[in-house]
């Protein structure tokens, strides 16, 4: 397993080196299987292998972090320092992150990583740093530590965007019921939301909040009109 996460770690964290070896190697095995075959589609290798390479600019951090879930073991990070670089990826500026990271058994390691290099699971189509200072939940392979994957579902910054996320439904159907209050569509849409979120995070979001919504989805099954 050291093996295979060093070689994802080249692969996310050096994608165009890989490029150029994907296509070294697909040049030699092509051409050695054109000779030993009398057949020249071998050389094909070569094309597919700068398509790969293309693939793999985008999409290697996410092969990167499927494979730390599958087979990776807890630990956890801290982003210490982070800088602001003069590359730039969807107008957006690249920032380096140093890191310590701790391992299962409470050794502490120095690691980094960029904004193209992180690896997040669940695979979404967002980079999500967590907050500099805040410890995260990681998964490594022992043996290869700084090739990590950040499990953003798992750390509290995840959560809490979970959270806020889980919440949208909610404030929408509040406001559809604040401007008609006697909709009956509005009122059975404003219960299911509550009950939605209170069923997903009653055991994470904040206990004032619980209270709150709990007392409206609780007048509301009364037939009374929630109040703020």
């Amino acid at each position: 397993m050291q093996t295979l996460s060093a070689l994802f770690y080249v692969i996310t964290f050096h994608p165009f080196w890989a490029w150029l070896a994907i296509i070294a190697v697909a040049i030699a095995a092509g051409r050695w299987l054109a000779r030993a075959t009398g057949r020249n589609a071998w050389y094909a290798l070569v094309p597919i292998s700068v398509v790969v390479g293309m693939l793999n600019l985008f999409t290697g951090h996410m092969l990167n972090a499927i494979f730390l879930n599958a087979f990776g073991t807890i630990g956890s990070g801290v982003i210490i320092q982070s800088r602001m670089t003069s590359s730039t990826l969807n107008d957006q500026n690249i920032w380096d992150y140093d890191v310590v990271l701790r391992t299962a058994d409470g050794q502490d390691i120095a690691a980094s990583f960029d904004t193209l290099s992180a690896s997040n699971y669940p695979v979404r189509n967002e980079i999500l740093i967590p907050p500099p200072g805040e410890r995260f939940v990681t998964k490594y392979i022992p043996g290869f530590e700084r090739n990590f994957a950040i499990m953003t579902d798992l750390s509290a910054y995840g959560i809490r965007r979970n959270r806020a996320i889980a919440l949208e439904p909610l404030r929408t159907a509040e406001a559809r019921l604040r401007v008609s209050p006697a909709n009956p569509t509005f009122i059975e849409g404003y219960r299911t939301a509550l009950r939605a979120f209170i069923d997903e995070h009653g055991a994470d979001a904040d206990p004032v909040l619980l209270a709150e919504l709990r007392r409206k989805l609780q007048e509301i099954d009364m037939g009374a009109a929630p109040t703020r």
